[in-house]
């Protein structure tokens, strides 16, 4: 049986482990062919691993999504070899830490911004024109419940979300009458490294997996996906 996402093009960001890799085994066996970024060789190596038992085949990019030449090199890569993108997943984040606004370092505030908001904005900048190119052009960004409501000591990871989230709403807003769907993803609570870091005391036995939420990625990366503009909870 042809799966979902057959023949088509997907990028990946932040999918050396954790949700990222989750996502692209999903992908992988629903027949989409992988661009895999993110800055640790080993952690690609072992997601490719999976997209190969899982029947896939994926391209590795070891990259800094804070390197904002690279990105754009990135795109003309694409370009020159498959002329278009079919799928962008961004997923990649950092939280920095978790300490009062007033206390928090302006060096930590810079770098969670660039990983978080900027290299989010190169990404559409570089990735927009080849994904016009596709017949129909999917854009994921993974955004947090931290992007809204009171989140004390939550600084510049909080603000950082909800800063995309205004950003995707406007970029939504700029395709709507195209033929691309752009759409956020909270994934919730999920036994990841990240988590493990903010909430130190949790068991993580009682979260969903990243393999629990990938589902819901592979519907907004789906051809036949009519959600547009909507911030879209990934456990209901």
């Amino acid at each position: 049986m042809t799966g979902r996402l057959e023949g088509r093009l997907a990028l990946i960001t932040g999918a050396s482990r954790g949700i990222g890799a989750a996502v692209a085994e999903a992908f992988a066996r629903e027949g989409a062919h992988l661009i895999l970024v993110a800055r640790t060789v080993g952690g690609l190596e072992e997601t490719d691993d999976r997209v190969k038992r899982a029947g896939g085949t994926a391209t590795l990019v070891p990259l800094d999504l804070t390197d904002y030449p690279a990105i754009e090199r990135l795109g003309a890569s694409i370009f020159e070899r498959w002329k278009k993108l079919d799928v962008l997943v961004a997923n990649h984040g950092s939280l920095g830490v978790l300490t009062p606004i007033a206390m928090y370092d302006p060096k930590m505030w810079d770098e969670v911004m660039a990983a978080n908001l900027t290299a989010c904005h190169r990404l559409i900048r570089s990735m927009d024109p080849l994904l016009r190119q596709s017949d129909a052009g999917r854009a994921v960004f993974v955004t947090s419940n931290a992007a809204i409501g009171e989140r004390p000591n939550w600084g510049a990871y909080a603000v950082s979300k909800a800063a995309l989230e205004a950003m995707i709403r406007c970029y939504a807003g700029e395709t709507r009458k195209s033929t691309m769907r752009v759409n956020l993803l909270n994934p919730g609570a999920v036994r990841t490294k990240m988590r493990a870091t903010a909430f130190p005391g949790e068991d993580p036995m009682t979260l969903k997996t990243p393999e629990d939420i990938a589902p819901a990625f592979v519907d907004l990366a789906d051809p036949a996906c009519t959600r547009h503009g909507e911030r879209i909870d990934a456990q209901g």
